[in-house]
């Protein structure tokens, strides 16, 4: 994504003022005069905040500064217009900025609401108000705020998922003591506000594009469905590099479609037989396991537009959902490729019901590095997170010595440069997981109910390592529900029949039954699926294989803010706009 103007300055920014006659903004000083070197910001990044279309946010990113600059565009704005960010985007527990009349006289400030969604006005006002102006378009409101300001009550604005939380207000405000926010019925929209501090290069000019569809398929009645289709490319295409790829999605899909993929087949496959049906059917042909390098991956939650409700289970609707690739004849340095890391999609690892935060941990171990790396070793340069519902978090980190180097991606972090990822170095990633609202235990698979924890690396040079992921040992696994039956006063019974999902549903859930599951996938050994783009393991052994020792953690670069304290005098009070311009 292309940041523009990065070093923004905005010093000398005049701000503006103004009041509400009625439900029409009247701007009471002379026009918006900045010189031209500081001119208002180019603001790159758009996005919806309701499904009506009555607000806009638009924004950019000062990394120099560490600050956020912000616009709201109202197309009808009444008495005010609230916006807020929270952990999980509920209106309790929420920084909010606000900009409120009282009938009389317009507010603008930083305010906080507590666990039952009052909102307090903020003791440090950390939102900096800009310019305000009115046009046929609507009302915008322009302001700022620092990632990071050391107060309690603001949510730090750390690289991943923001849950922005928004409302209008439609009536006046004689006081912020009345407001609740949880009564207003806010909506909720999910953005990555801070993106990459470099530009995307431009498209080749003889870049073609390729549509990779599904073929109009009738969603089944069942919750999940996983649906595969083989699509064959031109005659005698030569070789081409993809430079882009995005997702093409049915319109009234976008809440049903969850994640997509596209994969290539093995080059040694003589013939690859044609088929579209469930990837769960009987009647798939075994071939088409040998068709499991990635080409493109996409999951929901990549710039959707707002929705007016999730559609949990629709039926009889068509799809024809699928990948749009961009592709040039003219090849670069290097061929690229994706590479899995994290767990492997299986029973084995499963969540506990009624945790507010559990942790699962999948390993790229320094052995399969050493084995499937090239001896330069290769470039990560970009990736993907992805987890199901009850997804809290993911982070990958590089491991190399026994030590946290680099983070490569977190959803509150990203690293914008390139990883080198060695020879005998390790990739660890560690997914965070909420089932507070769960009675049953939660197993790792396929099902929307059930888990994963992924990340899709691309780097170059491409490599033969399409798969690095682990899983626990399943030895240990069933000693674990050994000893918790015996604990619980059951016999335990590994039958041949009896599967690793039925014995996880047959243990009551306590606190000694998740304990010792988390102690069992911190220390038990693993086994590692060191997978080729064949789909077959690399030469070795990779059974029982001991979990990477991790002897120091990175820690974050401090925040400006807790470098030094921000200066006395930062105005603690909201901005009053009065008819005669003063504060």
């Amino acid at each position: 994504m292309r940041l523009l103007n990065k070093d923004l300055r905005l010093q000398d920014v005049t701000l503006m003022y103004l009041t509400v006659l009625a439900t029409v903004v009247v701007l009471l000083v002379a026009s918006y005069q900045a010189p031209a070197v500081h001119s208002r910001p180019a603001l790159a990044y758009h996005i919806p905040l309701d499904p009506s279309g009555q607000l806009e946010l638009s924004w950019n990113i000062s990394y120099p500064t560490q600050e956020v600059y912000l616009e709201l565009k109202v197309k009808e704005l009444h008495h005010g217009i609230l916006l807020g960010m929270s952990d999980r985007g509920e209106p309790t527990n929420a920084d909010l900025v606000l900009m409120w009349d009282d009938g009389h006289k317009s507010y603008f400030g930083d305010a906080w609401s507590d666990n039952e969604g009052r909102v307090m006005l903020d003791a440090q006002q950390d939102y900096q108000l800009l310019e305000t102006h009115q046009s046929t378009e609507g009302f915008f409101l322009l302001f700022k705020r620092p990632f990071s300001t050391c107060d309690p009550h603001d949510y730090i604005i750390e690289e991943g998922t923001v849950h922005i939380i928004y409302a209008m207000l439609e009536r006046p405000i004689l006081s912020l003591h009345e407001l609740n926010i949880s009564r207003l019925q806010p909506g909720v929209q999910r953005v990555l506000l801070l993106r990459p501090d470099t530009p995307s290069p431009a498209l080749p000019r003889d870049v073609r594009t390729l549509e990779v569809l599904a073929p109009d398929v009738i969603i089944p009645t069942q919750e999940t469905t996983y649906w595969c289709h083989i699509y064959q490319l031109p005659p005698n295409m030569p070789k081409n590099h993809i430079v882009m790829y995005e997702s093409v999605i049915s319109p009234g899909n976008e809440a049903i479609v969850h994640h997509i993929e596209v994969f290539e087949c093995s080059p040694q496959m003589d013939t690859v037989p044609q088929y579209s049906g469930s990837c769960d059917s009987k009647m798939k042909p075994r071939k088409l396991n040998y068709c499991r390098h990635v080409l493109a991956a996409w999951a929901m939650g990549a710039e959707v537009p707002p929705l007016d409700s999730f559609c949990v289970f629709v039926t009889g609707r068509r799809d024809s959902s699928g990948i749009r690739l961009w592709y040039t004849p003219s090849l670069r340095r290097f061929d690229a490729g994706i590479m899995e890391l994290g767990l492997v999609y299986t029973p084995v690892m499963a969540i506990p019901p009624r945790q507010r935060s559990f942790q699962l941990t999948g390993y790229c171990t320094a052995k399969c590095t050493q084995t499937a790396l090239p001896v330069g070793g290769i470039y990560i340069f970009a990736s993907q997170l992805h987890t199901h519902l009850a997804g809290l978090g993911v982070r990958t980190v590089l491991v190399r010595g026994g030590r946290e180097v680099d983070v490569v991606q977190e959803d509150k972090h990203f690293s914008t440069h390139y990883q080198v990822l060695n020879q005998g170095d390790a990739l660890v990633t560690k997914c965070t997981y909420n089932t507070e609202d769960r009675n049953k235990v939660t197993v790792g698979g396929f099902g929307i109910m059930e888990e994963m924890c992924v990340n899709y690396v691309h780097y170059y040079p491409r490599t033969q390592l399409e798969l690095c992921k682990s899983h626990v040992d399943t030895d240990y696994l069933q000693k674990y529900f050994s000893l918790i039956n015996r604990f619980q006063g059951r016999e335990s019974c590994s039958c041949p029949q009896t599967t690793v999902e039925e014995q996880f549903s047959s243990l009551s859930w306590d606190g000694f039954s998740g304990e010792v599951l988390n102690s069992l996938y911190l220390t038990s050994p693993i086994s590692m699926h060191c997978n080729q783009s064949t789909a077959e393991l690399f030469p070795g052994e990779w059974e029982k294989q001991e979990i990477p020792v991790v002897m120091a953690e990175l820690q974050r670069a401090p925040y400006p803010c807790e470098l030094s304290r921000r200066a006395s005098s930062q105005n603690d009070n909201p901005t009053e706009v009065r008819s005669d311009g003063s504060v």
